[in-house]
Order: C-alpha cells, then structure tokens, then sequence
C-alpha cells in the first residue's frame, strides 16, 4: 500500500506576549550569567548539555544515527562519546555568543583566538575582490563573522532571523553593534548580487538540508542535499570560495580559526558540470575540517533528511 503523502503542519502564528516574556526571561538569565566569568559558565555549560544528552531522546537517537553512518569503522563507546561531546558544545555556543561581544576587543583579540592558513584570503578581502565564505554548524562558527566585522571587513553574514521577534531584534543589535553586517537570508538573492558586484564578502553557514530542489553531493559517505545558491553564485560572479571554522581549543574561551580550502574560478572552468562540482568540492572541505574534531559539530542537525530518487528506486 503507498504511503499517503503527510500534510504539512501549519505554523502557529507568534503570540506577541508570550515572544516578549521569552526575552524578559532571557534579559535575566544573561544578566544572572554575567556575575560569573566565562571559563566558570562554559562548564556550567557542559552540565547542561550532558543533561541535554540524557533527556533530549529524540535528538541523542538522531545524532548516534548520524554518527555511527559517518563512522562506521568507531566504536558504540567513542560514537557515545562523540555525541555526548557535541551536545556540550551546543550549550557551549550559547555562552561565547552572548560573550564573545562582553570580551573580545581590537585590543585584545589574540588573548582568544590562534590562526591558520588565513593570510591568502585575508588581502584578497582586503583587495575587494569579492569572495563567498563557507562554513558549517562546527563549535564557535559566529565568532568568524563577529572579528571580521570588528576589525572592519567589508563582509555580510546571510541568516535567517528568529522565530521570536524581541530575542532577534536584540542579537542581531548586539552583533550589529560590533560591526557585523546581516542580510535576512529571504529574498536575499539580487542583494547578494548587487553586493558581491561591489567587492564585498558573503559568509554562509552552508551545511542545512536544502530539500528536494537542492544537489546531492557526498558528504560522510552518503548523498545529501546542497543549496545551489552558492555555486551558482561564484559561477556567475566568477568568485572563489573560501570554506574556514572555528574550533575550541579545550573548554575554553579560545579559538582557533582557520581556512582549509580556496576554490578559485579556474578549477571549475574545464567541468562538465561546474555547478556539482563546486557544491561537492566546497561540501568535502567542511568534511575535513570537521573529522579533525567530529565533536564540535551538530551531529543532531537532520543533514541527510531528504534523500535522492534513485534510492527509491532501489529500495
């Protein structure tokens, strides 16, 4: 018997009072976490994602899925602990967002953050050459758009606002504040044009499942779906690509924040299909970076949820 298709859900409708009291609550909850220092609130962190681990069944069934598929030749102890791991770095997050802003300065950013391989593409930024900046949902991935715009870059992060109107506006004024350019990531396209026309730099965190209307390249051993929109737009625009992270360094408050992978518009000039090479070429780098330290990523994150026809066809 076929399967009936599934309606959607629809969206609830946002309750003014109850986003507003989200963010009251939230208001405290930052103030209650600034009476103590960072280092003290990451481990506190680390509490709070073991329990997260233990009680969010549907995401730590989710994530072991993933991780056992992504690394079949691991152990059930190092795929526990993998999982376990990334669920600390999630709540992690949390705290070096709301305070990256509280400390890190012009003045005193190496106190924080090591660098690799990062020059070539730093005086290409500089140059105005326009470049698209790709990275994945790995340890402190806001931090990277955050020191470039402290420092000045002419660069714009593309995102999707919250759900909750009051908590968006407020970090988005935060990271503003900072110099951090953001586009909402909806009818973001001919603005992404017009912007990479005038030298500018894109950032994309480009690790979501995009559905069926995206390409399916291979990332860990299995087909997943990717948003065409980067490709398309450094085959358009004639662009590189830039695929960086940032990972913790220990439980710390300290980063290292590093380029693996230049993609530069000749390589792809003499492929049959540009656009699918890009887009596997980009998604094997994030691979990479991300089996230097597997812990550090979303394991929860639903990256293979569609799958391609042909396997529905051998099924």
């Amino acid at each position: 018997m076929a399967d009936l298709p599934r309606r959607k859900k629809k969206k609830e409708k946002p309750n003014p009072f109850i986003d507003w009291l989200a963010y009251f609550m939230l208001r405290i909850l930052i103030a209650f976490l600034y009476l103590f220092d960072v280092e003290t609130n990451l481990k506190t962190a680390c509490f709070l994602g073991r329990l997260l681990w233990r009680h969010y069944h549907r995401g730590r069934i989710r994530a072991l899925d993933n991780l056992r598929a992504s690394f079949p030749e691991k152990s059930e102890e190092w795929i526990w602990q993998t999982g376990r791991r990334s669920f600390e770095q999630l709540v992690m997050l949390t705290i070096d967002i709301l305070f990256t802003p509280r400390l890190v300065k012009k003045n005193n950013w190496r106190d924080y953050s090591r660098y690799k391989n990062i020059e070539r593409a730093k005086w290409m930024m500089l140059e105005g050459r326009g470049l698209l900046m790709v990275g994945a949902h790995y340890s402190n991935f806001e931090i990277i758009g955050y020191l470039l715009g402290l420092f000045g870059f002419n660069v714009y992060s593309i995102a999707r606002p919250l759900d909750n109107k009051y908590i968006s506006k407020y970090l988005y004024g935060v990271r503003r504040a900072a110099g951090q350019k953001i586009i909402d990531k909806k009818g973001a396209t001919t603005l992404m044009e017009e912007l990479t026309s005038r030298g500018a730099t894109l950032c994309f965190v480009a690790d979501q499942d995009a559905g069926k209307k995206g390409i399916f390249v291979d990332f860990f051993g299995r087909k997943a779906s990717t948003y065409k929109s980067i490709g398309l737009l450094a085959i358009t625009k004639n662009m590189p690509i830039v695929v960086g992270y940032s990972r913790r360094v220990d439980n710390r408050f300290y980063f290292e924040i590093g380029i693996n992978r230049i993609i530069f518009p000749e390589e792809w000039a003499d492929k049959d299909d540009p656009l699918k090479w890009v887009t596997a070429e980009y998604t094997k780098a994030i691979e990479e970076f991300v089996r230097e330290d597997p812990s550090q990523y979303w394991w929860l994150h639903r990256r293979w949820k569609r799958r391609p026809k042909e396997e529905g066809k051998q099924a």
